[in-house]
């Protein structure tokens, strides 16, 4: 049977970033994306609707993360689901959250976010796997294409 697990998410940052190392060096993050989405509801009125999602980066893509985003950042994030759990008090319980393996900088939003202004970085992960003991910082480490647009563009 077949399987296909991507997600595709364009939002702003909820949150400042706060970037975190595992005992072995490898930079991880865990940021708030807040995704709007509006649509006539029946009377036809429009109605928004924002979906809180937890993204969790790692390696290169998490320390770029934590140097040019924080709250407001507007960003887009491919990845794949991962539903973690675990039990508290007896209680079992369960979290879908995003790992992200590729992330967009799309700019500020407002004055807030961005701390860079309006750079915009593309970071793609080699193998951004949730599981710190699986990979090695080698292995999780993102190649950053793209980079900063020439300062001498007009606009």
């Amino acid at each position: 049977m077949a399987s296909f697990n991507r997600v595709i998410l364009l939002g702003n940052i909820t949150r400042d970033i706060e970037l975190k190392y595992t005992q072995s060096s490898l930079a991880v993050t865990e940021l708030g994306l807040a995704v709007n989405d509006r649509r006539k509801n029946q009377a036809g009125e429009w109605v928004e609707e924002t979906t809180f999602v937890d993204v969790t980066l790692w390696g290169r893509t998490a320390e770029i993360a934590g140097e040019y985003l924080g709250k407001g950042s507007s960003v887009l994030i491919e990845g794949r689901l991962k539903l973690d759990t675990w039990e508290k008090e007896g209680q079992k319980r369960s979290k879908l959250r995003v790992v992200g393996e590729r992330m967009q900088m799309l700019g500020t939003r407002g004055n807030g976010g961005n701390r860079a202004g309006s750079e915009s970085h593309d970071t793609q992960s080699a193998s951004a796997d949730s599981s710190p003991a699986d990979s090695s910082p080698a292995d999780s480490s993102p190649a950053v294409a793209g980079g900063p647009p020439d300062d001498d563009v007009p606009f």
